[in-house]
């Protein structure tokens, strides 16, 4: 670990320019480098949107030839290996940098310590380390599908004050204040999901529709066994634009006969099991390995949050309470009946972060590992 009191500050630094593209970098990580000398910024980089180029060698093709001599602060190991671009770590020992201060290792084995260890063998002072846990909270994505070969998973639950969700004769639940930075949320996924349920009630677009945010819409999935997507929804007619996906049943594939690839519309059939935890373990499996998504967000209403919080493979729950209480009588579900205890509502996930909008409380939990 370091004595220099400015590398957290960097660090810091890099962190935040690292997430900025965080879920629209699949199937790599959104890293974030910064390059320093004489305690200025010379260079900086955040994975461009699809992965490509990297943080490193946008960093340093800022700091030109200033980079010989400097420091350069990365939130993740330097890949190692060659891709569709040469390694990283090559660029930063053809550059001269004297230091290179990292976060934390990439898990990908063709990586996994030999960055850091080709580095140190071209005479690069290599800092280990600072900023690890959040380094290991911005990419807990990629982390979860390289470790576990599924993404990481995001419940997103909105319900009004005394708790009930699906409420009767309202569109939505929650502000547009609060909608906006569900957006936001939508915008750090590669893909979101939903069940039938929501698609039959909602016709939803499951799209990014925030400022600044439009050029990257997560890759939308519906959990839909029996294929009862109507092929005139709005998910539908637009699966050209963004990618479009439903599970649905072997069978249900088999008595399609094209007609959803028709519009675009990808068929997945392997919701071949009652059993709900094994269903979801296959879901994200698949998603995971197949699709390489590193972070799915899933949006469906109680019937799909029940099923999730069941199966136990919820990594975050985001729960947007909206100040106005909703009467029994026009309310389909309430939160207390999820499966899970009133106090705390979640007693496998821990409360990570409280903030407030004008009209709601925005809860974060996360799964305690």
């Amino acid at each position: 670990m370091s004595n220099n009191p400015c590398d957290n500050q960097w660090m810091q630094l890099a962190l935040a320019i690292g997430r900025v593209h965080t879920g629209q970098t699949g199937p790599n990580p959104s890293v974030g480098c910064v390059i320093v000398k004489n305690n200025r910024i010379i260079g900086r980089g955040v994975t461009s949107i699809g992965g490509r180029p990297h943080a490193e060698t946008q960093a340093l093709s800022m700091a030109g030839d200033g980079a010989r001599g400097a420091t350069a602060y990365v939130t993740l190991e330097p890949c190692a290996h060659h891709g569709q671009t040469p390694p990283c770590v090559d660029a930063l020992v053809a550059s001269g940098i004297a230091r290179v201060v990292i976060a934390t290792t990439d898990p990908d084995p063709r990586t996994a310590g030999q960055g850091i260890a080709r580095l140190r063998a071209a005479g690069i002072d290599v800092t280990v380390g600072i900023g690890r846990v959040q380094a290991m909270e911005s990419h807990a994505g990629f982390f979860r599908r390289i470790g576990c070969g599924r993404p990481n998973v995001t419940l997103k639950i909105a319900a009004t004050r005394n708790g009930y969700m699906n409420v009767t004769g309202r569109r939505w639940i929650t502000s547009p204040a609060a909608r906006m930075h569900s957006h936001l949320l939508r915008a750090h996924h590669d893909a979101i999901l939903v069940g039938i349920g929501t698609v039959l009630a909602d016709d939803p677009m499951l799209n990014v529709r925030l400022h600044g945010h439009s050029r990257h819409h997560p890759a939308r999935f519906i959990l839909d066994r029996n294929l009862r997507t109507p092929p005139d929804c709005q998910l539908v007619k637009t699966a050209r634009d963004i990618p479009t996906h439903i599970f649905c049943s072997p069978d249900a594939a088999k008595a399609d006969k094209g007609r959803f690839a028709e519009y675009g519309v990808k068929l997945i059939p392997i919701l071949n099991t009652a059993d709900n935890t094994a269903a979801w373990a296959g879901i994200l499996r698949y998603l995971g390995t197949d699709m390489q998504i590193n972070r799915l967000m899933i949006e469906g209403g109680f019937g799909v949050a029940k099923s999730l919080l069941s199966s136990g493979m919820a990594d975050e729950i985001h729960w947007y309470r909206h100040a106005v209480s909703s009467a029994p009588q026009i309310s389909r579900h309430d939160v207390m009946t999820l499966g899970v205890e009133t106090m705390p509502y979640f007693l496998d996930y821990s409360l990570e972060c409280l903030r407030y909008f004008a009209s709601e409380e925005y809860r974060i939990y996360k799964k305690e590992e």
